[in-house]
This record gives C-alpha cells, structure tokens and sequence, in this order.
C-alpha cells in the first residue's frame, strides 16, 4: 500500500514538473521573436480566413511557426476569435503573442491615394483602379453617379464630378469603391462651408455654379498665384454676358480627346463648350481645389476680360481685344 502511495506521489510530481515545463516553454515561446534577423513582410488576411489559413500564409513566408504552440497560445489568449481581415505589414520580428495582438487590433496597412487639383472624375478612377483593393474603373465612376452624395450636396447633375475633392487619402486593402467616394465627397462637404455658400449668394451665384466655375479656373491655371486673376476675367466676361470661351470647357465635351484642340473643336456644339454657349456649363469639369475654389468666390478686382498663355505656365492679361490680340502675335503667333 505505501509503495502504492509512494508511486502516485511520484507521478504526480513527475507531472507537476513536466506540466511546469511544458507551460515553461510555451511561455518561452510566445514571447521570443519569429526570427533573429527581422525583416518587414507583407501579410494579407482574407474575410472568412482561420487561424490555420493564417499560419500557412505565413509558413508561406518563410516563417518557421508551430502550428500547435501558434494555436494554443492563440487560444489561450483569446486572439484567435479577434482576428481582422486586410493587408498587414509586420515585422518579423515580433513574438507569437506580439503578432496575435497586432493581428487581433485590425493594424491593417493603408494604401496612399494622391489625387492632384484638376483631375477629373475619369482620372480619379484610373487612380482608384491601380490601388490594390480591387476596385474597377467603372465601378467608381458606378459609385460616383450614386444619389446618396448627389442628393446630400445638392448636385443637379449625374455624378459627383467636382464634388471629388483633391487630396491624400489612406485606405486599408478591404475597401470599396462606395467607401473611397464618400471620403473624398465628405472631403469636400467639410471644405465648402456654409460661409462659403453664403458668399456664393451674395455674388449672385449657387454653390454648384461655384464649384462649376472653379473647375474651369482649375483647368485654366498654370501659375497659383494667378488663380484670383482668372477668376475676375471669368467673373468679368459673366457680368458683361459674355462668352467664357474657355478651351478645357471645349476639351471636356469631346470623347477620346487626342490632345490636339481644332478650330473644329470649337466651332462644334456640346453642353460644354463655352465658346457656343452663354454662361457657365452645366456643370464642373474637373475636381477643384480650395484655392480655386476660394478664387471663385473671391475674385481679384480687374477690368481683364482675356488672358492668353505665355507658354511658360503664366498667361498676359488684358482689358480689350486689341491688347489681346497684340499678346497673342507677341506669345504665340511668333513661336
């Protein structure tokens, strides 16, 4: 009987010491770096991925896990239930239990998206579609002619050309064409501000004529700090009824522009072209910037009613046509 006792006890001491050891080296292991050498690798996690499809990504890698301790630690930690989808940059640094948290916080990589004043909604959407989201062309331009955005700003036209405002966003590799509209449209919303729009009023203009007029000062401008400037030759051709008689309003109505502008061009009819119609356009041609927007309700005071390129990015300004003229031999002509 004693030898019996003697051998539980020892059993029991010998499973102490091994449970002991066990939870010894999982600890051990949990918290030593995957690698000595660390070095930065990308890790994309799938919506409806497990914990195994996890691993094998990154045994895939190069990683040298265990399956078992990687799961019981995750397991035990409860990380295993908290994991988010998307594109991950980690390091490999990291211990077992430092990636499981990393993974379970949602730290997903984000992706630039850059879009420069004057880019159009096509434009926009070229960018959109090299991201690594997956996003198509056509299905922004889709997201863009939604009426959520059309009907919250007002918009009188069908899409939200314009209203796309140009800036650096960062999305994470789960996003959609829908969630990539509304932050640049919220964009937007958040920098024409009310006093914005009442300036609009007291010029006698609505806020999408601004924006539309904007648009055109946008495609116009080659030096910033002429932007005021041509807003008061537009502002000026308005107030006399005058004709816009702008070029990039005429190269926005033709499909597949070439790059090549014709008198054709501008002799044909389009909703857009300022040279055959009177007014603004119906709508903007490009996505504006702030400060083209702010040149558009605050126009420099001038009597210029025409400005002709310098060819160097600066335009000559002048108060009637024979001094416009005299610019244009002197630019132009005499290339």
């Amino acid at each position: 009987m004693k030898r019996l006792i003697l051998l539980a006890v020892i059993i029991l001491i010998m499973s102490a010491v091994c449970v002991s050891l066990g939870v010894q080296h999982m600890r051990t292991y949990a918290n030593t770096p995957l690698e000595t050498d660390a070095r930065h690798i990308s890790l994309t996690i799938r919506k409806g991925d497990t914990l195994f499809d996890v691993i094998a990504t990154l045994r895939e890698a190069g990683l040298d896990i265990s399956s078992r301790k990687f799961r019981l630690i995750a397991r035990y930690t409860k990380y295993d239930t908290q994991l988010h989808a998307g594109d991950f940059y980690i390091s490999t640094g990291f211990t077992p239990i430092e990636l499981l948290k990393y993974l379970a916080e949602g730290k997903v990589r984000l992706y630039r998206l850059t879009i420069p004043e004057g880019f159009t909604l096509s434009q926009i959407a070229g960018r959109v579609a090299a991201l690594p989201c997956g996003i198509k062309k056509a299905d922004f331009i889709a997201a863009a002619a939604a009426e959520t955005w059309r009907n919250r700003l007002q918009i009188p036209t069908q899409n939200l050309e314009g209203y796309l405002f140009p800036d650096t966003y960062y999305f994470p590799l789960q996003t959609d064409a829908d969630a990539v509209v509304s932050a640049m449209a919220h964009r937007f919303s958040s920098v024409f501000t009310d006093a914005w729009k009442q300036r609009a009023t007291t010029i006698g203009l609505s806020p999408h004529q601004v924006v539309t007029l904007a648009s055109i000062i946008e495609k116009e401008t080659g030096a910033p700090e002429e932007r005021p400037r041509i807003a008061s030759v537009f502002h000026n051709r308005l107030k006399r009824e005058m004709r816009l008689e702008s070029d990039p309003t005429v190269i926005y109505g033709i499909p597949d522009f070439d790059g090549n502008i014709t008198r054709k061009h501008l002799k044909t009819w389009t909703p857009y072209n300022t040279y055959r119609i009177n007014g603004l356009p119906p709508g903007p041609i490009a996505n504006p910037g702030a400060a083209a927007l702010h040149a558009a309700l605050y126009p420099e005071t001038t009597e210029f009613i025409f400005f002709v390129s310098k060819q160097n990015g600066s335009h000559h300004f002048s108060k009637n046509l024979r001094e416009h003229n005299k610019a244009v031999i002197k630019y132009q002509l005499r290339r």
